[in-house]
């Protein structure tokens, strides 16, 4: 595939991701995805991978998100599926990507990937890096009041030992999801652009942490 021909089918398929995610929750709308694929772009820049397979995979790595589908992981590789092979995308891609949307989701603290790829470490690390940070933070606490969750019980100690089962069913409050999943990912990034980026945005998730119990107990 030419370059001009790739350019053509990214652009088609920002086009099919928006109008798919048009109405989707906030912290998985066609922003999410906008930020995850530059995210990609930057961490490619010092990493040899292929090009295509990165971009596709970032801009349809959220298509449907299970959580948003009754926990149903087939519909997003599905969808994929479907547009790539409207759009004459060899089988060998094709099928990359659908690895990369199936593997690249954290499942809980007790799970263990089974499909490596260079593509799929910086497709994970870009998604990865929207979970932390500012946007990480402001994300969390959307998706939380989505599902109207707590956001903070002290009774409720996090768990980051789930299994992949235990951690979708979760509906724990909002700060637990810092310790089950966000304050866990840098040790858990791929490529080094993405551990320095992560390294960052972890210092100011435990800076906010601090403030908030503070705030809670009334002492700031």
């Amino acid at each position: 595939m030419t370059s001009l021909s790739s350019e053509l089918l990214i652009d088609k398929t920002i086009t099919f991701v928006k109008k798919e995610l048009k109405n989707a929750e906030g912290g998985h709308d066609w922003f999410h995805i906008e930020r995850v694929y530059k995210n990609a772009m930057h961490i490619l820049k010092t990493e040899e991978a292929n090009h295509l397979v990165v971009a596709l995979g970032a801009l349809l790595h959220d298509i449907a998100d299970s959580k948003f589908h009754d926990g149903d992981e087939t519909i997003g590789p599905k969808k994929a599926t479907e547009f790539l092979i409207s759009e004459n995308v060899s089988s060998t891609t094709i099928q990359h990507i659908v690895q990369i949307i199936k593997n690249i989701s954290f499942k809980g603290g007790n799970t263990t990937q089974k499909f490596h790829s260079k593509e799929l470490d910086i497709v994970q690390d870009a998604d990865r890096l929207d979970a932390l940070g500012a946007i990480g933070i402001a994300r969390t606490f959307n998706y939380g009041g989505f599902k109207n969750r707590t956001i903070y019980n002290p009774e409720i100690k996090p768990n980051a030992t789930m299994s992949p089962e235990a951690y979708k069913a979760s509906n724990a409050p909002t700060i637990n999801h810092f310790y089950e999943k966000l304050l866990l990912l840098k040790d858990r990034m791929n490529t080094e652009t993405g551990k320095r980026i992560a390294a960052e945005r972890h210092v100011f998730m435990k800076t906010f942490l601090q403030q908030f119990y503070a705030e809670w107990e009334g002492k700031k």
